[in-house]
């Protein structure tokens, strides 16, 4: 039996949850779901890569009422990629209740996000900037919410988000519950939760096996001008499937970059600088394993979720502890192993004494490769480089079995509505309302998700029968078209 279910959590969330591959829940899964289910508000702290993202996706996907055209959750989050990956991970779980998902973030069009706000919305992932735009232009309603969830509190305040952060809890009803989650707990994010949660249960969870435990932490002590040359020497000799490298600037991320390709040594970026749909393209790549190592700022520091990164790779050091953390973190993800290494330079140790001391566990001093060891594993480097990457599938691939999106040629132009397609749909024999999922109406197209796998039944059926009136021509929707859309 799936362990979800003694949590209360019903059919539909489970068997999403089965599809994705979660059968037991985590240890702040289970501290955590019953205390949301029950409208408390809550307190977590629970290191990087524990499933916290699943700890109120799961209890958010299970209470949504779907008819309630209203949003009923709200999710904050400080960054535009943890926003993205958010909202996948809520549109995955609550895939079967057919939970419609929206992110707000800028640098993106507000119209697009204004035109999918206006549509049957459950749930809100935002960052706080373009979501007080669109409260204050009034295209979105946040008077109904029911839940609430601060994400990576501790960066809010770091990146100066808290103000805007406590404006929008101002425009929520006091009778919504409210959940922040924190890798860590200074003190500003006590003075938070004292001011705008009511009487919050604490959950600190501490796993046995913890990162600390699961991460192989070593350092180089070198000198500036030798960094590049001990870099290549050691991803020769560490050969990952997947490496981070991290820089402290776009500028350094981008020199870096340029010198490991001059050595042969293919990468990627990442950085602030680069427009949003480059940088998500980025992500998505490397999360599906077309490429080996990527060279980023702290952008991919903070809560992607990127399975099997064997190596992260502090090119520079960063400026406070809590990054470091944060910067390791993206290796050793869910029980697994991984290794970090640092690469510090005179100029950096005053802020790698302070780092070190924060330790739980201790680092490793240790010498540069050889040039013996660095010419024995270079065959195997250079094999492994060349070698055609092996794509991993993404989460929402496995439900590809049973679900089928079909693109219908006519949307809001040829004034047609969802209930126009579920009439047509839930018309075919065989068909029941539980077959027909998400459906999406835009201008001149709409997508249309049949469970269950019916999808060819369906198919087959509304090629020939009329939809309003009229036939249509319906195929299996292009992906890429698709995701451009939602």
């Amino acid at each position: 039996m799936n362990k979800f279910r003694k949590l209360n959590i019903g059919d539909d969330v489970v068997r999403a949850l089965e599809v994705i591959g979660y059968t037991e829940p985590t240890e702040v899964q289970e501290a955590a779901i019953p205390h949301i289910l029950n409208g408390e508000d809550l307190v977590i702290k629970s290191q990087t890569g524990s499933g916290k993202t699943a700890s109120f996706g799961i209890p958010i996907a299970e209470m949504i009422e779907w008819e309630e055209r209203r949003p009923q959750a709200l999710v904050l989050t400080p960054t535009r990629e943890l926003a993205l990956q958010i909202r996948d991970e809520i549109f995955s779980i609550g895939r079967f209740k057919r939970l419609k998902v929206q992110a707000v973030f800028g640098k993106s069009s507000f119209e697009i996000q204004q035109r999918d706000l206006a549509q049957m919305t459950h749930v809100v992932v935002a960052t706080p900037g373009r979501l007080i735009d669109h409260i204050n232009r009034r295209t979105i309603d946040l008077r109904q919410i029911d839940t609430v969830i601060i994400d990576e509190a501790d960066e809010m305040f770091n990146m100066g988000f808290i103000e805007q952060v406590e404006e929008i809890l101002r425009k929520v009803p006091r009778t919504s519950s409210t959940i922040l989650l924190s890798a860590t707990l200074p003190e500003s994010i006590a003075a938070l939760a004292s001011a705008y949660l009511n009487d919050p249960t604490y959950i600190e969870v501490e796993n046995e096996n913890s990162v600390g435990e699961r991460i192989d932490q070593q350092y180089y002590r070198i000198q500036a001008n030798e960094k590049l040359e001990i870099l290549r020497d050691v991803l020769t000799v560490e050969n990952p499937d997947s490496s981070i490298i991290f820089c402290n600037t776009k500028i350094e991320v981008d020199n870096v970059a340029d010198a490991l390709w001059d050595m042969g040594i293919k990468v990627e970026t990442l950085h602030g600088g680069m427009e949003q749909r480059h940088r998500t393209k980025v992500i998505n790549d490397f999360k599906h394993g077309m490429f080996r190592y990527l060279v980023a700022t702290d952008v991919a520091s903070r809560g992607l979720d990127i399975d099997d990164v064997g190596l992260v790779v502090n090119y520079d050091i960063p400026d406070h502890a809590e990054i470091y953390t944060h910067r390791i973190g993206r290796t050793a993800r869910v029980e697994k192993e991984g290794k970090a290494i640092s690469f510090v330079t005179p100029y950096d140790s005053k802020g790698w004494e302070y780092i070190t001391d924060e330790r739980e566990f201790e680092l490793q001093s240790v010498v540069r490769p050889g040039r013996s060891l660095v010419a024995d594993r270079k065959p195997q480097f250079i094999s492994k480089m060349n070698r055609k990457p092996k794509v991993k599938k993404s989460k929402d691939h496995n439900f590809k079995s049973e679900i089928a999106k079909l693109h219908i040629k006519g949307g809001k132009k040829q004034k047609l509505r969802a209930g126009d397609v579920v009439g047509a749909i839930a018309s075919i024999s065989g068909i029941e309302a539980g077959d027909i999922g998400v459906i999406e109406v835009l201008e001149e197209s709409t997508y249309v998700e049949i469970l269950n796998n019916k999808g060819s039944d369906v198919l087959k059926v509304l090629k020939e029968a009329p939809i309003k009136g009229k036939v249509r021509r319906v195929e299996i929707a292009n992906k890429n078209e698709y995701e451009k859309q939602y």
